[in-house]
């Protein structure tokens, strides 16, 4: 497993940073689909659970890169 860093305009970027940027805007459709489901209502610490939400998607795309 070795990561290369990515030239992003000049610019040489750790390749995980780029995996927590698309992490986040997946965690942010997932939380606009558990909001209008009305999950969000349900669960004790809404902003614990999508930090805990994003935590799970992070690990799962840094995974499957990896492989």
């Amino acid at each position: 497993m070795r990561f290369a860093e990515v030239n992003l305009f000049g610019v040489y970027v750790a390749p995980l940073s780029l995996y927590m940027v698309a992490a986040w805007f997946v965690t942010i459709g997932l939380r606009r689909v558990a909001d209008g489901l009305g999950l969000l209502d349900r669960v004790w610490h809404p902003a614990l659970f999508v930090f805990a939400i994003y935590v799970i998607v992070f690990a799962v795309m840094t995974l499957v890169a990896a492989q």
